[in-house]
C-alpha cells in the first residue's frame, strides 16, 4: 500500500497555506498579517515537534548540520536560536487561522467532514517541571528549592485528571474527529470565555446545527442566544435544571435525536485530545508538556492540533483511516 511522503506532506501544506496567504478570509484577528517564511517555519517546527526537538538552540544546530532539509522547506537562511524562538511564539495566532481556514476547506476533500455537528471540549496538560502550590502561588512566593517552574501555569480541575497545574487545550472538530478550531489557555481560565471568543467563527463561518459540550457550557443566556442564530447547543446542563425555561431545554434535549446527537461527544472530541498527546509524544495521565511558558505552550498545542488536522486531510486523500497519526510521523521523522 502506498503512503504519503514529506514531500506529499510539505507540497499539501505549502500550497494551501499560500491559498490561506491570499484569502485569509475572516479568520485574521484584525491588524494580524503572514510574516516572511511563515509556511517554511511552519514546515520546519512541525519536523521539530515529531523529533521531539524543543530546544531552540538544538533546533538551530539541526538546521546548520541538514542544508538539504533547509532547502528542501524553502527557508532562505537559518535562523539564530533567539529568532527561532520569538518565531516559534509568534506563530500561535497564524496557526489558529490557517485551521479554521482548513476547517472551511476539508468539505471539498471528503464529505466525511461534514460541519453539521460540531463539539467542543477542554483537556487539561500539564506544565513542565515542578508543580506551585496554591498556597504558594497565591503569596507569589516561590520555594528555594523550586527550580525550573512554570509560573505560567495555573490550577484546573477535571473529572478525569483530577487537580493539574497546567494548561487548558480547547478544542472544536466534527463529527469525524477533524479539529476546526483551537485555543490554548492557562489551565484555570474557564470554558465559558473561550466559548464565547469562538462564537462568532463557530455560528458564522461553520454554520452548524448543533455544537455538543459537558456542563460547563450550559448557560441560558448562551444557549438561547445561539438559538436565535439556528444553532443548537446540546449540554446534559446537569446543574440548570430549576425554572421553566431549564425544564424546556431538558425536555428538548430528551428527545431521541437530540439525545443521540449528545452521546457520540465522548466517542469524538475525547479521543481527539490522545491524538494531540500522541504527536507531541506526552504520556501518562496529566499528559506532562515538553515545554514552558504560556506563549511556548500555545504554539506547542496549536501545531500538534494542526498537525492532526493535516494528517487526517492528507489520510482520507490517501485512502488511509482517518484517524492514524503513524503516517505523518514516519514521514517527518
Amino acid at each position: 500500500m502506498s503512503k504519503p511522503t514529506l514531500d506529499d506532506y510539505m507540497r499539501f501544506i505549502f500550497t494551501e497555506f499560500e491559498q490561506f496567504e491570499q484569502n485569509p478570509g475572516p479568520y485574521w484577528k484584525k491588524g494580524s498579517y503572514v510574516k516572511a517564511d511563515e509556511k517554511s517555519l511552519l514546515v520546519f517546527f512541525m519536523t521539530m515537534q515529531f523529533r521531539r526537538i524543543y530546544q531552540f538552540k538544538t533546533q538551530h544546530r539541526w538546521l546548520v548540520d541538514h542544508p538539504q532539509q533547509q532547502s528542501q522547506m524553502k527557508l532562505q537562511q537559518v535562523p539564530g536560536r533567539t529568532t527561532l524562538s520569538g518565531r516559534y511564539k509568534d506563530l500561535y495566532e497564524t496557526i489558529q487561522a490557517f485551521m479554521a481556514f482548513l476547517g472551511q476547506r476539508a468539505l471539498e476533500i471528503d464529505v466525511t467532514f461534514d460541519n453539521q455537528h460540531l463539539y467542543e471540549d477542554k483537556s487539561l496538560f500539564k506544565a513542565l517541571g515542578p508543580v506551585w502550590h496554591q498556597k504558594d502561588r497565591r503569596a507569589g512566593r516561590i520555594p528555594n528549592r523550586l527550580r525550573h517552574l512554570d509560573i505560567d501555569a495555573t490550577w484546573s480541575k477535571s473529572g478525569y485528571h483530577g487537580w493539574v497545574y497546567g494548561y487548558g487545550l480547547h478544542l472544536t472538530c466534527n463529527q469525524a474527529v477533524l479539529p476546526l478550531l483551537v485555543q490554548v489557555e492557562t489551565g484555570s481560565l474557564s470554558e465559558k470565555h473561550v466559548i464565547d471568543a469562538k462564537e462568532t467563527q463557530i455560528i458564522y463561518h461553520f454554520d452548524p446545527q448543533t455544537l455538543s459540550a459537558d456542563n460547563s457550557y450550559a448557560q441560558a443566556s448562551r444557549i438561547r442566544r445561539w438559538a436565535k442564530q439556528g444553532v443548537v447547543l446540546l449540554s446534559p446542563a446537569l446543574k440548570w435544571r430549576n425554572g421553566r425555561y431549564a425544564q424546556a431545554y431538558h425536555r428538548f434535549i430528551r428527545r431521541p435525536y437530540w439525545q443521540q446527537v449528545l452521546r457520540s461527544r465522548g466517542s469524538t472530541i475525547e479521543p481527539l485530545f490522545t491524538l494531540v498527546a500522541q504527536v507531541i509524544g506526552t504520556t501518562g495521565r496529566q499528559k506532562q508538556l515538553p515545554v514552558q511558558g504560556l506563549h511556548n505552550v500555545r504554539t506547542c498545542l496549536a501545531l500538534a492540533s494542526l498537525s492532526v488536522q493535516i494528517a487526517m486531510l492528507i489520510n482520507s486523500l490517501w485512502h488511509l483511516p482517518l484517524r492514524s497519526m503513524s503516517y505523518i510521523h514516519s514521514a517527518f521523522t
